[in-house]
């Protein structure tokens, strides 16, 4: 709807008598053509105006309303107090018929008869009739709301029922009772005129008949299937219907179908159908004025018109005889639940069926042939919706409220709107700014109803005053306020398409309009009009439209002069442009999702338009000026946007979700992730927002909860840390008790804290702010009364703060979470003591969890076991009961007394499969001198393993521990003792002394272990005395006589001169070292008196026992070389795993010297056995089935004790009784050291740890 920047106000006595007496000077003198038929009624037409207010009068086009009517007027004397009006939908109308009342009137255009269009105002002081477009008229209203500028109105073609006309019908029935001198004539087809009569309180109709001939009207229905079945058959019976056209005469034929697509699809049918002398032409809005012109052509032979139902009234095609009606056309219908334009195909009313077949009757009797049957025409509507029930309602709710008409609800429209479309557009214009919170009009919406264009496109104008872009922003303006210049002929698209090509812009299609006004106002700038116009057709430009472009840009600007907006001088930048254009489009935007798919406003699916030059680029996020749906939903004239634009252009409309909060303790507040949506788009998704600005009392809670209760900030305040203080100790009273029901829960520390911080608190930030300003913090303090839900004292003792272990003191950390990976008693172990600890003494855990452990312990075996102790908890006391000294392995100690107790054996390792809970296992933490944490878990041997290096590094005796040397050479160093004292990192730890070989050298160390400082200390002395004796070892590892010939033999074990080394540091173990390690001078130079003479007699007697062990397992492995069948690989692995374990690089070294002497034995018996395998594999098969089970549970045993760092005699023991028993098994005449069986194994098993 149209509106004008204009002042209200009633023109001045003074000036209304001025312009009757300017009217008054001129004289017209109508001239009647008498074969109209509405002269047939002039005198009752004239008498009827002069005895009432509103007259209606109903005629066929061609009955001569239009050009008559006017003269009547001026019969009746009126144009004299006050011009006549006389209204047209269109332009072209309004000055063709100016002209043609002109002439009839003996004057010219723009003196007694004129005309007022947008951008054209051919009238003067003088002019008596003015024809006007009715959105001109209403435009005036502003200005002379009373129209007292016109003593008649004649509303002419009312039964089109746009949105203007039905707003100006409302309007001048308010009017009328203001103005009793007014006359109103509505002329009207013969389309429901009792409509108009009775909303102007039944007012006279008057018919007039037109000049027609006879329709005959035909039904040939069409079968409707599917869609694509309905577009065949339309086809199909267009074809047939011309056929039978054909055959009544020469004629020429109009098709009326529903749109551009069917059109060119019957067009092609046609051609290959009809003969080449018959003209096939099609007739749509979108064609340019030339095609559209050569319907009016004059034509020789046959000619076929395909047209929308643009015309059924709009233009008239002469020549026409006969009609084919399809029924359908694309009405246009807004809706307001997706906010598009659609333009789906319906069944056209009652009222454009019966128009359409009298388009016919115009030159003679005419054939109309309609593709449905009667039924189905009777059943139509009788009238097409008018336009204000299928139209956004933004721009008349927006001039209503700057007119003041009151709520568009109770304004007197001819058929009231929808209450869901009046909302829409209340919507609308919200969204553009244009309304208050009591949807007043703001003051941009009072700026906005001052400018004749859609309210959308009035905003972007003020948006690019903001934005520094109004020059640009005014051309685009313009350029969506008329039809698009360009034009592609259906037979030239290529050319158009090329001669287009450089105007096109990927990104933008706003950007393409902008450089086809810049190419155009360079040629109108160089050329004359008659050249530009030659421009503009090889360039494919609608010059008519190129030039309306320019007036609507012209009067813009003016408009926006007015109103003090600045254009810019510099060119705007293309952002700038872009955003000002996306405050007026905010809900035509979209997201690109999977594929082509788009994503718009409110869920809906759609595409840009493959006309648009964006189309190829596909961008994430684009705007549109239009949304419109006919096959689906196509965004037009589309631009990428980003959609950091949107946010700030579209504040009020947006829907924020904060989702999310989170405490941040270093920065000591609450942060939430916000969401922001535009009508169902995700604008910003999980964007870091602080809470308490948000949502303050959430923020509250949460710092309350996760802050002062839980991670606390970086600098807690005095009274967060005393309360917190407080809070761990009563936390470690109920991690020892394991009872959670000691502290208070944390509902009501939050509730302390709620009730003690002012209401302003919600953050540290807050906190410290209230605490500045001297907020006193007494009621923030706890008592330990406060925290303590009951009491708890018993067996506190019982659960020690540290644990004393080889003269250390760990720390200890209880923690209740069962399930959790730290429940239970969690030792601190600094990873410099860590390789000195062994895992025995944390078996026993601490004295409050021990009971429950040995409990476990016993309710874990077998039950032929466990009925033996029962009931179990009283067992379990007296054997720790029985146990004041609680060292070595808890598990041992606990079947000894049982055993003790009642004589039941219980085997060793039983326990071995149980996984105890985890409160019933030490977890060690391994920290550096830092206390950070390197490692943690429940199986000390593994991390030793895992951070033996760490540990190594980390331990270092201090510089001025008198300990620490190197390039010994003789016994210097004094006594050493067992342990050494010293503090390292705040930690006091215990270094144990060894002398230690480095290389050829030997060194004084401070180990961190006993057994690792044993190890190192026996072969740093070994090493010593191979320096003191020097020569006799570098005899025994060059000049032994048979040494080459037993280094020959080991090559098959490992390498030939490690051997050599080995053997002389095996003379000096046995010679010297077969007792204890001297750890002083006085048992240094005893144990070397010991031996002096007896290292070459003892090497060559070792000599001898070693060279008779090498060549015999050199003979074992010969033996076993070559191909093994397959029935016996089980043996032939077994006896080579036998064989590695007994003969291996360091078997000297590691081998008791009495053991030594069974090695012989024991490769005989190997030799035996595989001699017998080859004779009688069953029989080897039968002792591997015995001897397997036993030598399986050794290997897991070793490893087992490998991983707990164990050290057990008793398994060393079996390792030689399951060698002897190898022997009963295969080389029985060989004989055993000692007696042995499955029984006897069993029993020994028994004593394993």
């Amino acid at each position: 709807m149209v509106g004008m920047a204009r002042r209200r106000s009633r023109p001045s006595p003074q000036r209304h008598a001025q312009a009757r007496t300017a009217r008054e000077s001129i004289e017209l003198r109508p001239d009647y053509q008498l074969d109209l038929p509405v002269l047939e009624h002039a005198e009752e037409i004239k008498a009827t105006v002069r005895d009432h207010q509103v007259v209606v009068i109903c005629g066929e086009t061609g009955s001569g309303k239009s050009t008559q009517l006017p003269k009547l007027m001026l019969d009746l004397g009126r144009g004299i107090d006050g011009v006549i009006a006389h209204t047209q939908p269109r332009r072209i109308a309004a000055r063709s018929l100016a002209a043609r009342v002109a002439e009839e009137c003996a004057t010219d255009v723009g003196s007694g008869v004129g005309y007022r269009v947008r951008f054209s105002d051919q009238t003067r002081p003088q002019t008596r009739v003015k024809l006007l477009t009715d959105g001109m008229l209403l435009a005036e209203t502003q200005a002379d709301e009373r129209l007292e500028g016109y003593d008649t109105l004649i509303i002419d073609e009312a039964h089109e029922r746009s949105l203007n006309i039905d707003f100006l019908l409302g309007y001048i029935k308010r009017l009328l009772p203001q103005r009793p001198d007014l006359r109103v004539i509505i002329t009207s087809a013969t389309i429901d005129p009792v409509r108009f009569s009775k909303h102007f309180d039944d007012a006279p109709v008057i018919e007039v008949s037109g000049r027609t001939w006879p329709v005959e009207v035909r039904y040939r229905p069409l079968i409707e299937q599917s869609e694509d079945e309905r577009e065949r058959s339309l086809r199909q019976g267009v074809l047939e219907a011309v056929d039978e056209l054909a055959g009544l005469g020469r004629g020429d034929v109009l098709v009326f179908l529903p749109g551009e697509r069917e059109i060119r699809q019957c067009a092609e049918a046609l051609r290959k159908h009809h003969p080449p002398q018959t003209e096939i032409l099609p007739l749509f809005g979108r064609l340019s004025a030339a095609e559209q012109q050569r319907v009016f052509a004059a034509h020789r032979g046959r000619r076929i018109v395909l047209a929308t139902n643009v015309a059924e009234t709009s233009l008239t095609v002469p020549g026409i005889r006969y009609v084919v009606d399809s029924g359908l056309a694309r009405i246009s219908r807004y809706s307001f639940r997706t906010k598009v334009q659609r333009l789906p195909v319906e069944p056209v009313a009652r009222s454009s069926a019966d128009q359409r077949a009298g388009r016919c009757g115009r030159e003679g009797p005419g054939v109309c042939i309609r593709l449905y049957d009667q039924a189905d025409f009777e059943a139509r509507p009788a009238f097409t919706d008018p336009e204000i029930l299928r139209t956004n309602l933004a721009s008349v709710i927006l001039q209503m409220k700057h007119l003041r008409l009151g709520a568009i609800e109770r304004f007197p429209f001819i058929e009231p709107p929808d209450p869901r479309y009046v909302k829409d557009g209340l919507k609308l214009l919200d969204e553009l700014g244009a309304l208050d919170r009591r949807q007043h009009l703001s003051p941009l919406g009072r700026r906005l109803a001052r400018l004749p264009v859609d309210p959308r496109i009035a905003r972007i104008l003020f948006a690019g005053d903001r934005e520094g872009a109004l020059r640009e922003l005014l051309v685009l303006a313009a350029a969506l306020s008329v039809q698009d210049p360009r034009e592609r002929p259906m037979d030239r698209r290529e050319a158009a398409d090329a001669a287009q090509s450089d105007w096109q812009d990927k990104q933008s299609d706003f950007g393409g309009l902008l450089r086809i006004w810049d190419a155009y106002r360079e040629q109108a700038h160089h050329l004359n009009r008659r050249k530009l116009q030659a421009w503009c057709h090889e360039h494919f430009l609608s010059h008519v439209r190129m030039r309306e472009w320019a007036d609507t840009h012209s009067q813009l600007r003016t408009l926006v002069h007015d109103m003090g907006l600045v254009e810019n001088d510099a060119p705007a930048k293309p952002v700038a442009i872009h955003r000002a254009l996306l405050s007026g489009f905010l809900s035509n935007i979209a997201r690109r999702e999977d594929g082509e798919e788009y994503r718009g406003p409110r869920g809906l699916k759609l595409a840009i338009h493959p006309g648009s030059g964006v189309a190829r680029k596909r961008p994430r996020w684009i705007m549109a000026a239009e949304l419109v749906e006919t096959r689906r939903v196509f965004a037009r004239v589309v631009a990428e946007v980003r959609p950091e634009w949107i946010e700030p252009l579209a504040g009020h409309l947006l829907k924020h979700r904060y989702h999310d909060p989170w405490w941040d303790a270093e920065k000591g507040k609450v942060f939430g992730r916000e969401d922001v949506t535009l009508y169902g788009l995700p604008i910003v998704s999980g964007r870091k927002v602080d809470h308490a600005r948000v949502a303050p009392e959430e923020a509250r809670s949460i710092f309350i909860r996760d802050g002062l209760l839980g991670d606390p900030p970086p600098e807690p305040p005095a009274f967060l840390q005393a309360n917190r203080a407080l809070i761990a100790e009563v936390e470690a009273l109920e991690a020892k008790a394991r009872r959670r029901d000691v502290l208070v829960d944390n509902e009501a520390l939050a509730a302390f804290y709620d009730g003690a911080l002012p209401a302003d608190v919600v953050d540290g930030p807050s906190l410290d702010r209230w605490l500045r300003q001297g907020g006193d913090d007494t009621p923030l303090r706890l008592d330990r009364e406060q925290l303590m839900a009951r009491g708890v004292s018993e067996g506190v003792a019982d659960y020690p703060d540290t644990l004393a272990v080889n003269g250390v003191h760990l720390p200890l950390r209880y923690s209740f979470s069962p399930g959790d990976e730290v429940d239970g008693v969690s030792v601190c172990v600094p990873v410099a003591a860590l390789n000195a600890l062994v895992p025995e003494p944390f078996e026993w855990l601490v004295p409050g969890l021990l009971e429950e452990k040995v409990v476990t312990l016993i309710r874990a075996l077998p039950k032929s076991l466990r009925r033996h102790f029962v009931p179990v908890p009283d067992f379990a006391r007296a054997v720790l009961e029985s146990l004041p000294e609680r060292t070595g392995s808890l598990e041992s100690a606990v079947r000894d007394e049982l055993r003790r107790m009642t004589g039941i054996d219980i085997p060793g390792g039983i326990w071995d499969e149980l996984v105890l809970p985890n409160h019933l296992q030490m977890r060690f933490e391994v920290l550096d001198d830092r206390g950070e944490r390197l490692g943690s878990g429940r199986d000390l041997p593994a991390l030793q393993r895992a951070h033996a290096d760490d540990a190594a590094a980390d331990f270092n005796a201090p510089a001025d521990s008198g300990f620490e040397r190197t390039g010994i050479t003789d016994w210097d160093v004094g006594d050493l003792p067992d342990r050494v004292p010293f503090t390292q990192g705040g930690i006091e730890l215990q270094g144990y002394p060894a002398l230690c070989a480095e290389g050829n050298e030997v060194a004084l160390r401070l180990l961190d272990g006993p057994e690792r400082a044993a190890a190192a200390h026996r072969g740093g002395v070994r090493q010593l005395l191979m320096k003191r004796f020097a020569q006799q070892a570098r005899h025994l590892r060059r000049g032994l006589p048979g040494l080459d010939r037993m280094a020959i033999d080991y090559r098959d074990v490992g390498d030939a001169d490690a051997f050599k080394r080995e053997f002389a540091q095996a003379v000096f173990d046995q010679v010297f070292l077969a007792g204890a390690v001297p750890r002083d001078r006085a048992g240094w130079l005893e144990t070397c008196e010991s031996g002096r003479t007896a290292i070459l007699p003892f090497a060559e007697q070792l000599r001898d026992r070693v060279s008779d062990i090498l060549a015999r397992q050199k003979q074992v492995r010969r033996a076993l070389k070559g191909d093994i069948p397959l029935g016996m690989m089980d043996s032939y692995q077994d006896i080579r795993q036998q064989l590695d374990g007994l003969v291996y690089p360091g078997f000297l070294l590691e081998t008791e010297p009495a053991r030594l002497d069974d090695l012989p034995r024991y490769l005989t018996a190997i030799q035996r056995r595989v001699e017998r395998l080859q004779r009688d594999p069953s029989r080897d098969q039968a002792g591997l089935a015995a001897i397997q089970p036993h030598q399986r549970r050794l290997d897991e045993a070793f490893a087992r004790h490998a991983r707990r760092a164990i050290r057990d005699p008793a398994l060393e023991q079996i390792r030689w009784l399951v060698e002897e028993y190898r022997v009963s098994l295969f080389a029985q005449d060989l004989g055993t050291r000692e007696r042995v069986s499955e029984k006897r194994l069993a029993r020994a098993w028994e004593t394993v740890r």
